[in-house]
């Protein structure tokens, strides 16, 4: 059974910086791309980065020069670092897995497993 789990989210104010951290079983890592999208009530799920699993990596424009994704393949876990978070990235955060190993792919839908989010509020 696979399973993405993603951890770190929180309350921080505008400015600051969190890391999310997303670990997954049931699957080989190595062989999967991995992604970050976020969500707000009422919209749809938001292409946040991606990394292939060659190391390469993908941004929404919005968050690039702020966001650094990576892989920690002994851990089979892909974090997301923020740095000067503003409250436009208030959010559900998700990660998710696409057997496609070498895509980087902002579509949700070319995503094969998600994990549950994570929740991410940033104050003015």
């Amino acid at each position: 059974q696979v399973q993405l789990v993603e951890s770190g989210g929180g309350l921080v104010q505008a400015g600051d910086s969190l890391t999310l951290s997303c670990t997954t079983s049931g699957l080989t890592f190595s062989d999967y791309s991995m992604g970050w999208f976020r969500q707000t009530p009422g919209k749809e799920r938001q292409f946040v980065a991606a990394n292939s699993r060659y190391g390469s990596t993908n941004y929404a424009d919005s968050v690039k020069g702020r966001f650094t994704v990576s892989r920690d393949s002994p851990r089979n876990t892909v974090v997301l670092q923020m740095r000067s978070l503003k409250p436009e990235d208030t959010a559900v955060y998700f990660c998710a897995a696409n057997r496609y190993g070498s895509a980087m792919s902002p579509r949700a839908s070319e995503y094969n497993y998600w994990g549950q989010g994570t929740q991410v509020t940033i104050s003015s």
